[in-house]
């Protein structure tokens, strides 16, 4: 069906519903906000939302549909994918072989409605829902499922009755419905295997998304004066300040999950919508991984072996925030762990317990830093020291000055790539000839999604990608992808693995370093002595058929 262009001011004065003033005034606030003008009009209060539906409905001679009326089936959310019903502002709400029946509270989008056409292979039949419903279809449709829903739908209904006085909201914070529903969110955050939970204020409405396998995913929208409750019970669990709104909080907290401690890492940040929460999922029963499950490869494993062999140097792991660098050091320490040996590590937060090895606590109201503690560590007879970051010159000097005396030092840094670790050391006002003296090897790494292995296939990608990849477009090389389904929540991936890059300091390497050598120049030496940049470990995972070019693409760089 193709929907006629409709120019919503003009009708709205043909019927005589607003004047030619107030869409003037309509049109200024709309370029202040960037609202569509539908929106801008029922927010000024010239028009109620479920007039204005009714008129477009007439209009474009298509029907109004409610939340009730919709039955939820479990093809709908394979049919449009999640971040394209999303981007698009569109629901699936009905699969026929030749149609699909598409709702929408912007019915005078057609771009959205050609897609739907063009993403299903189907005639669309439009119809135009609130946005309220539209909300709520979406959360069935995409993931959240009743439960939440049923739990926040109470929540509102006392609220309407109660008013929204804020001291009342904030109370409310202790009440059995509000601390179900924030129970029931962080529980199924850990059954999905979220890494983190955002829950995000916006002008009309509260945004919860999990982070799984490194992705963004929107779990769940609800309306605007569930906020203060919600916020309010996870300062509570935290040990947070609940009137102090205007400045970052930090906080944790912990719960019981299949009879598994799990910890909540918890940060506040104000914006011009109200606090946006994260929560920091740390499940600390959870047995560490082998490197090989790890995903590096045999070839770098071999090479990372010989270089935590060493009784004394620095290793470092870069990557950015959400690598898995914390994994590897923790897989590193696992395999290091001996009666022998003296292991002390100074970490924010501790996320895994081991035995035999002393584990300290950043704390920074204490004056506890990374360097302070070093300092006292150094006096404790350590063999091998882990330090969590080397974020400043001071602490990079101690862990140097550890290294020179006789200590395996273990650490992270944020740089792009193995080789830039060194320029990082550089910048902070580390010596050259202190960095190449005490540097013994540097890994970095990236994290990639799984394709999922029940509806895994084959594929053949577009000519222009091999091109640019430089890979054969001769057919002996096979690639996959995932479908998407039930098991993968329609994505085509499960699960994440580790490509690393592992780079040896060899002699030429510390020489280069000293002469101040570029980059480029240090990346090209070490590539001639047998360094496999992290691109090329991707695509050899490609060949593999364990993750996506586009994974590849996505995380790491073609190497020139």
């Amino acid at each position: 069906m193709k929907l006629q262009k409709i120019r919503i001011g003009e009708l709205l004065i043909e019927k005589r519903l607003i004047t030619e003033a107030q869409v003037k005034l309509a049109l200024e606030e709309q370029k202040k906000s960037g609202d569509k003008l539908g929106s801008v009009f029922i927010k000024l209060g010239y028009i109620s939302e479920d007039k204005l539906l009714d008129i477009l409905a007439a209009q474009l001679q298509i029907h109004k549909i409610k939340a009730e009326d919709i039955q939820i089936t479990s093809d709908l959310k394979f049919i449009i994918p999640e971040n394209r019903a999303k981007q698009l502002e569109i629901l699936p709400v009905k699969i026929e072989p030749d149609y699909i029946h598409i709702a929408t509270n912007d019915p005078l989008n057609i771009f959205a409605i050609d897609e739907a056409q063009r993403i299903s292979k189907r005639e669309v039949i439009p119809y135009i829902i609130s946005k309220d419903d539209f909300i709520i279809v979406y959360s069935k449709i995409y993931g959240t499922g009743d439960k939440l829903y049923k739990i926040a739908k109470d929540i509102e209904q006392k609220i309407s009755s109660s008013g929204t006085d804020s001291k009342f909201l904030e109370k409310l914070a202790e009440d059995a419905p509000v601390i179900n529903l924030v129970d029931s969110f962080i529980v199924k955050a850990i059954g999905e295997k979220a890494s983190d939970i955002h829950i995000e204020a916006e002008e009309d409405m509260l945004r919860i998304r999990y982070r799984v396998d490194g992705i963004l995913k929107e779990v769940i929208t609800l309306k605007k004066v569930l906020y203060s409750p919600i916020i309010s019970r996870i300062k509570i669990l935290s040990n947070m300040n609940i009137a102090e709104k205007r400045v970052p909080q930090d906080g944790r907290f912990k719960i019981i999950y299949n009879n598994k401690d799990v910890d909540f890492r918890v940060s506040t940040l104000p914006t011009s919508f109200g606090e946006k929460i994260v929560l920091r999922i740390l499940d600390k029963s959870q047995e560490l991984l082998d490197f090989k499950n790890l995903g590096i490869d045999e070839y770098n494993y071999k090479i990372y072996e010989k270089i935590i062999a060493h009784p004394y140097g620095i290793v470092l792991i870069s990557g950015p925030t959400g690598s898995g660098k914390t994994t590897t050091l923790y897989a590193t320490l696992n395999k290091l762990n001996t009666i022998e040996k003296n292991i002390i590590t100074v970490e924010d937060p501790i996320e895994y317990k081991f035995k035999l090895i002393n584990q300290v606590q950043v704390d920074e109201k204490a004056d506890l830093t990374f360097a302070n503690s070093l300092r006292s560590i150094l006096r404790q007879d350590p063999d091998i020291i882990m330090i969590g970051e080397i974020r400043d010159k001071e602490t990079a000097e101690i862990a140097i000055q550890a290294s020179l005396t006789g200590h395996l030092v273990l650490s992270t840094i944020h740089t792009n790539d193995a080789v830039s670790s060194v320029a990082r050391l550089i910048d902070m006002g580390i010596e050259n000839f202190l960095v190449s003296s005490s540097v013994i090897g540097v890994g970095s790494q990236r994290l990639v999604r799984r394709i999922c292995e029940n509806c895994k296939e084959a594929y053949t990608p577009a000519p222009e990608i091999l091109d640019r990849l430089s890979l054969p477009k001769d057919g002996n090389l096979q690639f996959y992808r995932g479908r998407g389904c039930d098991k993968c929540s329609g994505s085509g991936y499960k699960g994440r693995i580790s490509v690393f890059e592992i780079l040896k300091m060899t002699s030429e390497i510390k020489d280069a370093i000293n002469r101040n050598e570029s980059i480029s120049f240090i990346k090209k030496l070490a590539i001639s002595q047998g360094f496999r940049p992290m691109f090329n470990n991707g695509i050899n995972l490609v060949k593999e058929g364990v993750t996506t070019l586009e994974e590849i693409l996505r995380v790491t760089t073609i190497e020139e």
